[in-house]
């Protein structure tokens, strides 16, 4: 089934996702700008960074990852729009990953504007946790999952790693379903869309017929939907019902924090649910010719974009997690599937 393609408004943003460069600061509507922050050694490149200055309030959505380059792309971007660091009132992150939050105390430190996240999202490893028995502990949830002892050391989790999730910031405010972002003269409801993460939100800009998509909805790849524990029972789950609920009209304007901007939520929605109903068809079709015994099993056997082989370090690490979320997601519609996911003497999951 060939399903409609949605509708590129970004162009400028797609010739420098092509071109492999960041784009330009744009000026993509009354008084909101998008402003590419760089997101180093990752094939995503940067995030995109959107300005909303309202009745005397400025909001920055995704302020980015955390480094001097990227203060520098961001001040240069605020100057562009007409105002300084300093101006800054909040700062809204649509979930809780470095390369949307990491500026975020930076920012917060400089200009004294509040940082809000999503009700339900929930901070994945605090300051006074202890490391060492964070690391031990994923190592033992990969070996589980079957990876071989040679390919541990590249797909766990390191201390630097870990070291820069403790220092991200934690929120000043919660936004909850259809709440409004507290600004004065911006009208951004809030709609909650777990799935990428536990606690992922979305922001609606009626008045300007925009949507911010965070990395719940991108123009050209599937968001990765891992199953990360302790997290979410069922991810994927979560991922199709926050679809429907993002997918109420087409004719707004998409703005993600990746790539480009582009028209089309329901067609893109449309396009997401395929490619991973597809995804969990390819699980089934190993689970039955190959009888695999863990999740390195499945992984193996699935097709990625470059191959299986091309799967190194932090990607291969996705890889697995995706493949596990699909597993749960199977089992949750009856499908019998004797892979196990967690250990019985963990949190179970069923």
């Amino acid at each position: 089934m060939t399903l409609p393609l949605i509708t590129l408004t970004g162009h400028a943003q797609k010739e420098a996702w092509q071109l492999k460069v960041l784009p330009p600061v744009e000026r993509i509507g009354e008084e909101i700008w998008s402003i590419p922050v760089p997101f180093p050694n990752n094939p995503m490149r940067y995030t995109l960074s959107y300005l909303l200055l309202g009745d005397g309030d400025a909001v920055l959505i995704d302020p980015g990852w955390d480094s001097e380059t990227g203060m520098e792309h961001l001040a240069k971007g605020m100057r562009q729009a007409g105002i300084g660091p300093t101006d800054l009132t909040g700062i809204v992150a649509t979930h809780f990953h470095s390369d949307h939050l990491g500026m975020a105390s930076r920012l917060r430190k400089s200009t004294g504007a509040w940082v809000a996240l999503g009700e339900k999202e929930v901070r994945r490893l605090t300051a006074a946790e202890n490391l060492d028995l964070v690391l031990r502990d994923d190592r033992e949830q990969l070996a589980f999952w079957g990876v071989p002892a040679d390919r541990l050391a590249e797909t766990a989790l390191d201390r630097p790693s870990l070291t820069h999730l403790q220092n991200l910031a934690d929120p000043d405010l919660r936004l909850s379903q259809d709440s409004l972002v507290p600004a004065k003269g911006l009208n951004l409801r809030v709609v909650t869309t777990p799935g990428h993460s536990p606690g992922h939100i979305c922001l609606v800009d009626e008045p300007h017929a925009m949507i911010f998509s965070g990395d719940h909805v991108l123009p050209r790849i599937s968001p990765h939907i891992a199953l990360e524990l302790p997290g979410p029972v069922n991810p994927l789950a979560d991922y199709y019902e926050s679809l429907d609920l993002i997918a109420f009209e087409d004719e707004m304007e998409v703005c993600p924090a990746h790539e480009y901007r582009f028209i089309g939520m329901q067609r893109r929605v449309a396009q997401l649910i395929a490619h991973n109903r597809e995804r969990s068809a390819e699980v089934l079709q190993v689970m039955e010719a190959h009888g695999p015994e863990t999740v390195w099993d499945i992984a193996l056997r699935l097709t990625w974009s470059r191959g299986w082989e091309s799967l190194r370090d932090f990607s291969l690490r996705l890889a697995l997690s995706e493949t596990a979320s699909h597993v749960v997601y199977l089992r949750s519609q009856g499908h019998t599937i004797d892979v196990p996911v967690t250990d019985p003497s963990w949190a179970a999951i069923t």
